[in-house]
């Protein structure tokens, strides 16, 4: 089972990467900004709900390891940090430069944008990667059952995410606007979201 500490800094950690300008909230913008609010409501849903893909692909992956190597999970631990602390480095020297396109785009209906933002996120190896890396983080394998751990924590990262996109689609058009007018609003988020990053990256490296 996991722990209130557990959830609550899972959940704090997925709200501060997933706010930051990257390519699923800016395409998640950019549909609200030209299609309409429900348009990027729906894709933003979209978006969340692949990401329960990596949420399986983690529990299988993850605890056939432990199961297979204890050592083996030690070095995911590890190669897992070293990527989140890449990811780090790479938001803190971000310019903060995304911008949000908000152009006429042909009509689509509510069922193909969903599933057209759940496959653009189900497909991404990116996000693959980012979930092998940032689960792990969260799972104390002492305390037992590994799967439901990780299937909680990718839970709890969907919930947010969707709750967050859904927001962002509904908001699209002021959120967009201001975060244009307002470029280091976003290079903020970037080096909070960096220092986020590496801060995990370390932790798992120093397996506390």
């Amino acid at each position: 089972m996991l722990t209130l500490a557990q959830l609550l800094s899972s959940l704090f950690a997925a709200v501060l990467i997933t706010a930051t300008p990257g390519p699923d909230n800016l395409m998640v913008l950019g549909v609200g900004m030209s299609r309409g609010r429900w348009q990027g409501i729906v894709f933003g849903l979209g978006c969340a709900l692949g990401c329960l893909s990596h949420t399986v692909l983690a529990v299988v992956g993850v605890s056939a390891l432990i199961a297979a190597s204890p050592v083996a999970f030690t070095v995911l631990k590890w190669l897992g940090g070293a990527y989140l602390v890449w990811l780090g480095i790479q938001a803190l020297r971000s310019t903060g430069a995304g911008r949000v396109a908000a152009s006429g785009a042909p009509a689509q209906s509510l069922r193909s944008l969903f599933f057209k933002g759940m496959v653009a996120n189900a497909i991404n190896p990116k996000v693959v990667l980012f979930f092998l890396s940032f689960l792990p983080q969260f799972v104390v394998p002492a305390q037992g059952q590994v799967g439901w751990q990780l299937g909680v924590l990718g839970l709890v990262f969907t919930a947010q995410a969707a709750v967050l996109f859904g927001l962002l689609g509904y908001f699209a058009g002021t959120i967009g606007a201001w975060l244009n007018r307002r470029p280091r609003a976003g290079l903020w988020l970037d080096r909070v979201a960096g220092a986020v990053f590496v801060g995990l990256g370390l932790k798992m490296i120093a397996g506390r």
